[in-house]
């Protein structure tokens, strides 16, 4: 069974949005957040902003202080990402395991659309869209699994890692990478598309 279409509150997409915007570095650790500037630059009122920040803040993306507003928290500590990594690699290892056998056309499609849009980002250095397209992969996967909790402690991981593309030549290196994932779930090879996805999620 494909996936249901889900429709995000005006609160969602912003944290969607600043999420992406963090982990991709356009956001940098210690950026100061105003609720005013970011009311104007989305067209909304200041409360859906606040919803937003408080939500990342709770998510650790952001730090809020008294007195000193909200700014952008840095990354895991040296000695606990690699178990960040490896809890984010369980999961989505998991998920994929979870919704093999029942993939339909339909969700490969669906893939094969996330990963062009991907790839277009590659091509056009636009960092913030990919690592939204990135993630919308990833995301794709785990939620396919129609588990709340699942997405939930997904989420709870990678909001807490910072996506390595300095490790890449070039961005269409990590286009790749997610290509081989994408192909091998479409030649129904289970062992190699869950070794791809390992692969990836370093």
């Amino acid at each position: 069974m494909s996936s249901p279409v889900v429709y995000r509150t005006i609160r969602e997409q912003i944290v969607e949005q600043l999420r992406n915007e963090v982990l991709s570095g356009e956001l940098p650790e210690g950026q100061s957040l105003r609720e005013q500037k970011l009311a104007a630059r989305f067209g909304v009122s200041r409360g859906p902003i606040r919803d937003a920040l408080l939500q990342l803040s709770q998510e650790g993306l952001l730090i809020a202080e008294p007195n000193r507003g909200v700014r952008v928290s840095g990354g895991p500590s040296l000695a606990i990402q690699p178990l960040v990594v490896d809890t984010r690699r369980r999961i989505e290892r998991f998920a994929l395991e979870t919704i093999f056998e029942s993939l339909e056309p339909a969700d490969v499609r669906r893939l094969d659309e996330i990963l062009a849009q991907f790839k277009a980002a590659c091509e056009k250095g636009e960092m913030k869209e990919v690592v939204e397209r990135d993630l919308a992969l990833h995301r794709w996967i785990v939620e396919r699994a129609g588990d709340a909790d699942l997405t939930a402690m997904w989420l709870q991981v990678i909001v807490r890692m910072r996506l390595r593309y300095t490790r890449h030549k070039t961005l269409l290196e990590a286009y790749r990478e997610h290509k081989k994932i994408v192909d091998a779930v479409r030649r129904r090879d289970k062992a190699a598309a869950v070794a791809a996805l390992e692969a990836n999620v370093v």
